[in-house]
């Protein structure tokens, strides 16, 4: 057995590290998410930028132009501290999760990033969030939980639960951890909630309508043009027909 095999069999990609494997392994949606929050965070830590930067100011972003801060109020959670690294671990395990149970293409779930971000930005000036990574990130992670109802959990090794009280046990850990309401994660699971109903509940009560599906032109920016199989069929038909008969 040559060398390469030997990696291959290992289960490892040649010249690439445990790290690197497991940030190429996320799907494309999650991994750029982690990747630009730990990148911010670090760029704040070594003052190359500051949190007044980055959050979502409506007329900082309409008046003044910083069209930046729709999308760096995703992605700033803090500081480096464990504090980071908690919703760190949290965003990448859940939203990882989710998008790769929407399937191979990123249609679905980089929609629903859409919905969320769109109804989070909206809410915004109204309950004075100007960071919205939590609200986001606990909007999926509500989302996972309900379809996930019969998962056992264990939290900190400590508590175990089924997966619809991952949500409710992240906000009472948040609520002494910080000693305040999250209202930002509340309003996260009433988005999620939203999201939830009208794409697993509502269909089975209306005939299978969708009405939150990404419409067809989202879908083409991201998938490949279907195949048309009645052509293929009449290709192989006419390659079949030409073949010399095999005795």
């Amino acid at each position: 057995m040559d060398m390469d095999n030997m990696l291959a069999a290992g289960g490892g990609a040649i010249g690439q590290f445990p790290l690197e494997q497991w940030f190429y392994e996320m799907p494309v949606c999650t991994r750029w998410w982690t990747a630009a929050t730990v990148a911010t965070s670090l760029l704040v830590q070594c003052h190359i930028i500051t949190p007044f930067q980055l959050f979502y100011s409506f007329r900082a972003v309409f008046v003044k132009n910083q069209f930046w801060r729709l999308l760096t109020t995703f992605v700033y959670f803090g500081p480096l501290s464990l504090d980071l690294l908690f919703h760190v671990f949290f965003l990448q395990r859940y939203s990882r999760l989710l998008e790769e149970s929407s399937g191979r293409s990123p249609a679905h779930f980089s929609w629903l990033l859409l919905y969320a971000t769109s109804i989070l930005l909206c809410l915004s000036p109204m309950l004075s969030m100007p960071f919205l990574g939590s609200a986001l990130s606990s909007s999926l992670v509500y989302i996972w939980s309900r379809r996930n109802p019969e998962t056992r959990l264990s939290f900190l090794g400590l508590l175990v639960f089924t997966a619809p009280y991952l949500p409710w046990v992240l906000m009472a850990f948040s609520l002494v951890l910080h000693g305040t309401v999250p209202k930002d994660e509340i309003c996260g699971v009433i988005v999620g909630h939203v999201w939830y109903f009208f794409s697993d509940v509502y269909p089975s009560l209306h005939n299978g309508q969708r009405p939150l599906d990404p419409p067809g032109w989202w879908r083409r920016i991201f998938e490949a043009r279907p195949i048309d199989t009645g052509a293929q069929e009449i290709n192989n038909e006419i390659a079949a027909a030409a073949a010399p008969e095999l005795r």
